[in-house]
């Protein structure tokens, strides 16, 4: 009896009060209604909205999956916007992310000057996608653009952003200077995480420091590589503001964000065939980011 009734008084302790019960409802609840709110309740309106016909205005008209099949089939613009938001995340993938992880990876050997290159690399993820597309017109302007100046007075100076061979590969360098930054910041709070141990043990079976990164180093940094894989599809499935700011997403630059902006908003009010486009974007979204978990889960389980 002795030990069982510390044990009563402890989980009589431990039972909420009244007022306890609305400090959690009241912290909890709001910010689940907001959630709601903002972000399931459009989305579930959106997927509603896709099957209709509305201008905003008038009356919603049931139109069932004709939205979609005129996505598909009948509006030119639709294809090599999703081409391009493909190119984009393998963009971003493939070279952004890596070398995000490079920079990580050489800032935690404890370079000269390391504080400053951290501080320097992570400035543009303070910057929004559109004041990076202000710059990127500013450095790649025709007549004005520092790059054009620089390379001397021409007859035909480069037309970086209104030529359609080459505007999309400029803006996803410039998309990708800002989530280099984020990457790197991800990845160097992963490396410090690391237990030292781990390398000096590595280095004691003669392993060399590549070596050492990728059997010892980078296995561990498994919940990063969660946190950048999602995050990178995100970037490059929602990326919008920054063609946006440059020429309105036209001329080469269209993505499936701006073809949802331009049925939304304006003289069309094509609200439910946009909404159809925004529901294949969010298909496509969550298809990458719940495959992607799904992969990285099952491995860490195996492990």
């Amino acid at each position: 009896m002795a030990l069982t009734s510390p044990r009563r008084a402890r989980r009589r302790l431990r039972r909420y009060t009244r007022r306890d019960l609305v400090v959690l409802g009241v912290l909890l609840g709001i910010p689940v209604l907001l959630d709601l709110a903002i972000v399931w309740g459009p989305t579930l309106a959106s997927i509603g909205l896709s099957f209709t016909s509305w201008d905003g205005v008038g009356d919603i008209h049931w139109v069932g999956t004709d939205n979609y099949r005129n996505l598909f089939t009948n509006y030119p613009p639709f294809w090599p916007a999703a081409r391009h938001n493909v190119l984009w995340l393998l963009f971003l993938g493939l070279v952004a992310t890596p070398f995000g992880l490079l920079l990580a990876v050489l800032i935690d050997r404890g370079v000269r000057f390391s504080r400053f290159y951290q501080s320097t690399i992570y400035l543009p993820v303070v910057l929004s996608l559109a004041i990076v597309g202000f710059i990127a017109q500013l450095i790649l302007g025709t007549d004005q653009g520092v790059v054009n100046t620089i390379i001397g007075p021409r007859q035909s100076p480069i037309d970086w952003l209104g030529d359609s061979d080459l505007n999309l590969w400029m803006m996803m360098i410039a998309a990708s200077w800002r989530h280099t930054g984020y990457v790197m910041i991800l990845y160097l709070a992963g490396l410090k995480s690391v237990d030292p141990a781990l390398k000096e043990a590595a280095a004691i079976d003669g392993a060399n420091a590549r070596q050492t990164f990728f059997r010892v180093v980078f296995p561990t940094l498994r919940p990063v590589n969660v946190i950048v894989g999602v995050i990178t599809v995100i970037e490059a499935l929602r990326a919008f503001d920054i063609v946006y700011a440059v020429n309105k997403g036209r001329n080469g630059l269209e993505l499936l964000s701006v073809l949802i902006t331009d049925n939304i908003i304006g003289e069309a009010g094509r609200i439910g065939f946009g909404s159809a486009i925004a529901v294949v974007l969010l298909t496509v979204s969550l298809g990458f980011i719940v495959t992607f978990l799904v992969q990285e889960l099952r491995g860490a389980r195996e492990r």
